[in-house]
């Protein structure tokens, strides 16, 4: 795996026509640090490696394993998410337990106000 990873640095790193100083700038990492990654002495952290393949608009797996995996499709059109939208919210008037549920903590306040004005 960490064999897939340098070469894939470095081959994704050459396609953008980054130095490894572009890229090390990019990451507020050293040139040294590239260096090293490049060439399998050590590994970046988990935050790096997503830094990573964000410059590079690649996924982890393909990052760190050279593999590309094709983008899943996107099933929103047979999920539907029930959370009504704004505009069926503003449709659908509330009824006496849907505002009291919303806006029970108002209750307390005005009951303490008449209770005082008719003490």
């Amino acid at each position: 795996m960490e064999n897939l990873f340098k070469q894939q640095l470095v081959k994704l790193r050459r396609q953008r026509n980054l130095s490894q100083e572009q890229l090390a700038s990019q990451l507020f990492v050293t040139r040294q640090s590239i260096s090293k990654w490049e060439q399998g002495e050590t590994a970046p952290d988990l935050n790096t490696l997503v830094s990573l393949a964000n410059i590079f608009e690649v996924d982890l797996n393909e990052l760190v394993g050279g593999e590309r995996v094709e983008a899943v499709a996107d099933d929103t059109d047979r999920v539907t998410d029930r959370r009504p939208t704004n505009d069926e919210m503003r449709r659908h008037p509330m009824n006496f337990w849907e505002f009291f549920a919303g806006y029970w903590w108002l209750l307390v306040p005005l009951a303490a106000i008449f209770s005082s004005m008719f003490h």
